[in-house]
């Protein structure tokens, strides 16, 4: 099974807590941003199915509460930066659904001009700075990120985003020794879904609580339950707050789960549907949903009004993907050293 042991989770106090002092239209926010997200991927799906979409298509169902809680205290001079599985962080960032599916459908309208494809998005606008497609890729650009905030003294933060399947890289270590050593205000953020691919996690990794890897490089570490959106957003005000202050590291544990298989083509064939079940009962929609609805915030007719909206919202944007141009053929080599289009 790939499932951990939560007893040593971070859990918040729960939806009712005191202490995080949020505005209830706050909450409706991130419930929009993760329902945005959900059906984003639904889409990409199906579309990936009809042959629109090609190449390899990770999506972000599950997980959505790790990227809307962590993104929801990124600052405009904060850089975001992450894996292949990058559409779901990407949107929490802010980027347009539109620019998203679009690349996705390999459009000049995309946000990499259709060049970068499902494992690439980039906005540099957001100062979102890419989904790597090599494992392990983020960590060097993202620490980079960090140096440059802490040499012009901008007071960012580089929210560096990775797999629990890169915690073995050579280049993880490096880099978080490198940031420790130089004190670079970098998070690194390990989106832990219990699966490296195929493989559970206890089958690889000698010690499945990532966030004790911190104490080799003397930095904070942090275990957090990303399937409560309550939990993940107010521990994470903690956190980046601290390395924003001290211009120190830390390593985040997000235990989550994808309820997906590691891409569309995956036959999830190492494990049960009963597990599968047990995680999408904790749905972080449907838990803020339900929250919502108990406090009077928002009826359930409201909220299902929220999601037909957002899901005419993603029509949209196909019908933008599938409408909008190819690249021109002098894309084909522009960008690849530099060209004054965008200088």
């Amino acid at each position: 099974m790939g499932s951990q042991s939560s007893e040593k989770i971070k859990k918040g106090k729960g939806l009712d807590s005191k202490s995080d002092d949020i505005a209830p239209e706050k909450w409706v926010e991130m419930l929009e941003r993760m329902l945005l997200i959900r059906r984003f991927e639904e889409a990409t799906v199906k579309g990936y199915q009809q042959k629109k979409i090609g190449g390899f298509l990770h999506t972000y169902i599950g997980m959505e509460a790790v990227g809307v809680g962590s993104i929801a205290h990124k600052r405009p001079e904060d850089s975001v930066i992450t894996t292949y599985r990058c559409h779901g962080l990407a949107l929490a960032v802010g980027l347009s659904p539109d620019a998203g599916m679009a690349e996705l459908y390999g459009k000049i309208t995309g946000c990499a001009r259709g060049k970068g494809g499902s494992m690439h998005f980039f906005s540099k606008e957001l100062n979102f700075l890419g989904g790597h497609g090599i494992v392990g890729g983020q960590f060097g650009p993202g620490i980079g990120a960090a140096f440059a905030f802490k040499y012009k003294n901008t007071g960012g933060v580089s929210f560096i985003h990775f797999g629990d399947g890169a915690t073995p890289q050579g280049s993880f270590h490096e880099c978080l020794n490198l940031a420790s050593l130089w004190s670079l205000p970098a998070i690194f953020i390990c989106e832990d879904n219990q699966y490296g691919m195929g493989t559970a996690n206890h089958r690889a990794l000698a010690n499945t609580d990532m966030s004790q890897m911190a104490i080799s490089y003397n930095v904070k570490g942090y275990r957090i339950d990303g399937m409560d959106l309550f939990t993940v957003h107010h521990e994470m005000a903690k956190v980046v707050e601290e390395v924003r202050s001290t211009q120190r590291p830390a390593l985040v544990h997000m235990v989550t789960y994808r309820y997906k298989g590691h891409s569309v083509s995956d036959k999830e064939a190492y494990r049960t549907k009963d597990e599968v079940q047990r995680w999408m009962a904790k749905d972080p929609i449907q838990t803020v949903s339900a929250y919502l609805i108990e406090k009077g915030i928002r009826s359930e007719a409201e909220i299902k009004e929220i999601d037909k909206q957002i899901r005419t919202r993603i029509q949209a944007s196909v019908e933008f993907a599938e409408n909008s141009p190819l690249p021109p053929e002098e894309e084909l080599t522009m960008h690849t050293f530099h060209d004054t289009l965008e200088a």
